[in-house]
């Protein structure tokens, strides 16, 4: 489906934008013979749930349902109706102009984008739990010897005689990962419309089955 296809107005800034599933990372050849290293996004379809208006809600925008699952609770199921039972509901933010808007019922998909183009990605990256400072922060640790006992990654001294109490922003111990990564410039290596898969040149955020964000503006 092309842009036009989907109701967005040429005079917009349009923002093309998909929900896509991460595969995994692979490897293709170019017209040269090299490797190119992509990662595999099954990326939609898409279905518009809502539309947002400044009017009636502050601001521009269109909602979205992607993936499948066997229950919905009633107010959700109450707002998609007969739309679907989609595991993600997401909004992605227009610019105002002239012109309709995508209708509700919509269906985009990977044919919004050709090969070549640039595109960002954005998803939560790998959690990986509980880290000391040294992994987390890179600190370099305490010696090993010379009156030194289980020191050899501990943090030192994390305060001073005042204020008496851990300055806010210390680093220190704690949880690592598990945050919004977002990656621009990311150029589509090869589309599959038949299997709705986006192989992008590559690295992108989180592990296997990561839910991912792709989007891209354009005058």
């Amino acid at each position: 489906m092309q842009l036009a296809d989907a109701g967005f107005p040429r005079c917009f800034i349009i923002m093309k934008y998909l929900l896509g599933t991460k595969i995994g990372m692979s490897q293709i050849f170019d017209k040269e013979g090299k490797i190119i290293p992509v990662t595999l996004v099954e990326a939609g379809p898409i279905v518009v749930t809502a539309i947002r208006t400044k009017e009636k809600d502050g601001y521009t925008a269109m909602q979205v349902g992607y993936g499948s699952r066997k229950k919905i609770n009633r107010p959700l199921a109450g707002h998609v109706k007969d739309l679907g039972m989609f595991r993600y509901i997401r909004e992605c933010r227009l610019s105002e102009g002239d012109g309709a808007f995508p209708a509700v019922g919509d269906k985009l998909d990977v044919s919004l984008f050709e090969e070549g183009e640039k595109v960002t990605v954005s998803g939560l990256g790998k959690a990986q739990g509980f880290q000391g400072v040294v992994k987390r922060h890179g600190f370099s640790g305490g010696p090993g010897s010379h009156g030194q006992k289980h020191s050899l990654r501990q943090p030192g001294s994390i305060g001073a005689t005042f204020p008496e109490h851990v300055i806010k922003g210390k680093r220190m111990a704690g949880r690592m990962g598990g945050k919004r990564i977002t990656v621009k410039n990311l150029s589509i290596s090869k589309i599959d419309p038949d299997l709705h898969i986006l192989a992008l040149k590559g690295a992108t955020p989180g592990r296997r089955g990561t839910l991912l964000e792709i989007r891209k503006i354009e005058k």
